[in-house]
């Protein structure tokens, strides 16, 4: 068994979930969680986040594997487990006839901890639930009751806490309230395991990252490490005088002209084998030693979400044997919803795979 100074607070091996039906809705995954880290797990809908996160927290029961939560195990030491985990599921599940501070009193004492006001007042303040502690929860607003299911996680004080897409659906002004909790927590030394389909949150806050689809986990990597592998750079430089080709001193370069040939765009990166040597001054250099007079340049790197989104296009390429006939490089538009942009990647994507397409459009895939 583990002993308390491990470095993983969690250690999963070879959990799995099978229904009854034979639906798979977790491959056996095996995953170490580090203390006093920020996790995110990222993942379509039906991808398995949550039958991965209930499983931990003893709402679910596995099919295969075991987990140990800070050395214990979580089945046969399930009191010690429960204790040291707060979760904060979708859906809020409690008496809407119940105060917001009688729930949170009452959540405290499932855990066989004693009363402590002191505690309560200070996470209702935080979630600025202070002045709705004496109001009952059906009289709330889901931002509102959204608060209290995070309060609630964490009246016992545990020492890993679960946020299952603490966010959707919730105002910009909740949001920031959320998140400014979640730094003092993190500071407090609580590990986070989030799971979001905000992925620029993801990206601001996380330590690592993975991610999982149809229920297996593709990649655990450190967040910084990721966006250094798979993402890609780009430099833009805008000419002076329009072009008709790139220059042959460029040659070897992944230069291509902008629109209408005033400018030039470099793409690089990604794990291609040009990505690994070049750099934006190696460039710059190549462009003085060509002559080339430009008025202006700017670079760009890609976003967590790019890279989520490709990692799931080339998943589904691999899937259906199929790469680089049918794919077209996938742009999210600015103005859609961030809650429907994860959640609807792989319907994209798969909808720019001709096979795919003809099978959804009969009914099936």
């Amino acid at each position: 068994m583990s002993q308390p100074s491990s470095p993983n607070i969690i250690e999963i091996r070879g959990l799995g979930k099978t229904y009854a039906n034979g639906f798979t809705a977790l491959k056996p995954i095996d995953l170490d969680i580090r203390r006093g880290e920020l996790f995110a797990l990222l993942g379509p809908n039906g991808a398995g986040k949550s039958t991965l996160i209930n499983i931990i927290c003893g709402v679910v029961n596995g099919s295969t594997g075991n987990v140990l939560i800070d050395g214990f195990d979580h089945v046969m030491a399930f009191r010690e487990t429960r204790r040291r985990v707060g979760l904060v599921p979708q859906e809020l599940h409690t008496d809407a006839f119940e105060t917001v501070q009688a729930t949170l009193r009452f959540s405290r004492g499932l855990f066989g901890l004693p009363a402590n006001p002191a505690h309560i007042e200070r996470v209702l303040r935080d979630l600025s639930l202070w002045d709705k502690r004496d109001d009952r929860i059906m009289t709330l607003s889901g931002g509102m009751k959204r608060r209290v299911l995070i309060a609630k996680a964490l009246a016992h004080e545990p020492a890993v806490l679960f946020l299952d897409e603490p966010t959707a659906g919730v105002d910009v002004e909740l949001r920031h309230d959320m998140w400014q909790v979640v730094h003092r927590l993190r500071e407090s030394g609580v590990t986070i395991i989030l799971t979001t389909h905000y992925l620029e949150e993801a990206e601001q806050m996380a330590d690592r990252v993975g991610v999982i689809l149809k229920g297996e986990l593709i990649l655990v990597e450190d967040k910084r490490t990721l966006m250094k592998r798979l993402g890609q750079r780009q430099l833009i430089l805008h000419v002076d005088q329009p072009l008709d080709a790139v220059p042959e001193s460029l040659a070897g370069l992944p230069f291509e002209l902008g629109e209408h040939g005033r400018s030039l765009i470099c793409t690089f990166g990604g794990g291609e084998p040009d990505g690994q040597t070049l750099d934006i001054p190696t460039l710059m250099t190549r462009v003085q030693d060509a002559g080339l007079r430009y008025h202006d340049l700017n670079t760009r790197e890609s976003s967590l979400e790019e890279i989520f989104v490709n990692l799931v296009r080339r998943k589904h390429e691999l899937a259906c044997g199929r790469r680089n006939l049918s794919f077209r490089n996938v742009a999210l538009v600015p103005n859609t919803r961030p809650e429907y942009r994860v959640a609807g990647v792989v319907d994209f994507a798969v909808l720019h795979c001709l096979r795919c397409r003809d099978r959804f459009a009969n009914g099936g895939h």
